[in-house]
């Protein structure tokens, strides 16, 4: 009997990486298992050759060995050595071993000629995927890693696999909600925007987009009409248009949302009244009343997205919309994300019982539920305060990091405008009547600063160009005059040429 050779093993180590050695160790024989490179018939290298010929200890590759053997990849035969499990490593197929003939390939699959939707033709905001490595990333919607809290989470995350609490949420919840959340966010959270709600009238989402893909669904199709802001979200747009809904554009102002007789023509009305997106002006609680009193008259309802609401620099944060609602015409919908973090993915949904019941259902086709492990995770973090001191300590980072911005656009400039601001995490900025954004854009970022074109935003098909938004939740705020200045050369150096 052979032994597999240490060749088959060999890989760079990496003495100072953050991975353990023991990790990089047990990924490698892992790959090697799976990938059929070692044969269960032949044992593997002993410790004390692999570990010489990797440079590494002997312990490491025996505690290695043996976790790999005590879950089963491996078996430990006494005196012989390690082998592959090979009940555990699959058969290759005929077809892998190249035994079946294949028919020669026919005329390929037309497609494009066979989907019913097109989403990639949509107007859609791009961002490059290693935007971390521009030195000014005035990106927006992503956090910065140093203001995340590893440690609190870690501790809550800890917490969620414990043996009861993995038994709790680790079971197929079918299309119900881990408890423990849905009573955190009734009970902490949503009375800190005024809104009072049951548990059988929210339901969590895998964020706020997959909550408005519910509602559009649920409430649109080809004869509905849907207002909603102009500029606004755009992938709110897009997913009310795959639902075939008509959309009206309604203008915004200082004040928000112009609410006068063009709403009487819709059905729905998708609004950002804390911080419009993309302008971040605000609601005013008159322009609030009066929304509420035209829904009821005309009879439509509204979608009230209230993300980063706790995100205001100059006065307390207004109440939300759903707070005043008392017909039940508002569906109101909440993201962690913009706090924690975007790759938690979680969020949700409020709304009369009655049609929560309809969206659970839906969201039951869908994927079931949201993750058991994240639900209960958030729930400790919240219930444990962590949630309240984040939002805390973001309002206090991310207040500096607007007033730096805020102050660098008035310096460098000045011949442009911004919307009046009250907090979020970034500014929009009208340049001059000449200036291409989109053109902007790329040339900044050979100059290594990430900015969003302002031309998506906007319904109409042949949008302003002029536009563009400029975040600050990513970027250390030492760099935010620095970036702001090259930025500004940039829009003068492209007028001056136009």
């Amino acid at each position: 009997m052979g032994t597999a050779t240490v060749r088959d093993l060999l890989f760079p180590v990496q003495h100072q990486s953050a991975v353990s050695l023991q990790t990089q160790l047990r990924r490698h024989l892992v790959d090697a298992i799976l990938d059929g490179r070692l044969s269960p018939d032949e044992p593997l290298p002993s410790c004390r050759r692999l570990a010489q010929a990797l440079g590494i200890s002997r312990n490491t590759v025996v505690l290695v060995y043996q976790a790999l053997a005590d879950e089963g990849l491996l078996l430990s035969r006494e005196r012989v050595g390690y082998f592959v499990n090979r009940d555990l490593v699959s058969e290759q197929t005929e077809q892998e071993r190249g035994v079946v003939d294949l028919p020669e390939a026919k005329a390929p699959v037309d497609w494009w000629h066979r989907l019913k939707l097109r989403p990639s033709r949509q107007s859609l905001l791009t961002k490059p995927r290693d935007w971390r490595r521009y030195p000014y990333p005035f990106i927006y919607g992503q956090c910065d890693p140093k203001l995340f809290p590893i440690t609190a989470w870690r501790m809550c995350s800890r917490q969620a696999l414990a043996v009861d609490a993995i038994r709790q949420w680790s079971e197929d919840a079918f299309d119900e909600d881990d408890p423990v959340l849905i009573e955190e966010i009734r009970a902490r959270v949503l009375p800190r925007r005024g809104i009072k709600a049951s548990a059988d009238e929210i339901l969590i989402t895998l964020g706020a987009q997959n909550a408005l893909y519910l509602l559009a669904r649920l409430l649109l199709d080809k004869g509905s009409t849907l207002a909603m802001e102009n500029p606004g979200y755009v992938d709110a747009r897009n997913i009310f248009e795959t639902a075939g809904a008509r959309l009206l554009p309604i203008p915004v102002d200082a004040d928000g949302l112009v609410v006068d007789s063009r709403l009487n023509a819709c059905d729905t009305l998708y609004v950002t009244p804390s911080h419009q997106s993309p302008t971040t002006v605000t609601l005013s609680k008159e322009r609030r009343a009066a929304l509420i009193e035209k829904a009821a008259a005309e009879d439509f309802v509204i979608i009230e997205d209230d993300y980063e609401a706790e995100t205001n620099f100059v006065s307390a944060p207004t109440a939300a919309l759903k707070s005043i609602d008392r017909d039940q015409r508002v569906f109101y919908i909440g993201s962690f994300s913009k706090y924690i973090t975007p790759g938690l993915r979680m969020g949700y949904l409020v709304g009369h019982a009655d049609f929560i019941r309809e969206a659970r259902m839906l969201r039951r086709l869908m994927f079931r539920h949201t993750p058991g492990n994240n639900q209960r995770t958030l729930a400790l973090f919240i219930s444990g305060g962590y949630y309240d001191a984040l939002v805390q300590r973001l309002q206090r980072g991310y207040r500096e990091r607007w007033h730096a911005m805020g102050q660098a656009l008035k310096k460098h400039m000045p011949e442009s405008s911004s919307a009046v601001s009250r907090g979020g995490t970034c500014y929009w900025v009208e340049g001059p009547d000449t200036l291409d954004s989109d053109v902007l854009a790329q040339e900044a970022l050979v100059h290594g600063i990430v900015i969003e074109p302002g031309s998506a935003f906007f319904l109409s098909k042949k949008p302003p160009r002029n536009y563009f938004r400029v975040g600050f939740s990513s970027i250390d705020v030492e760099k935010i005059d620095r970036g702001i200045k090259v930025l500004s050369d940039l829009v003068k150096e492209q007028v001056e040429e136009g």
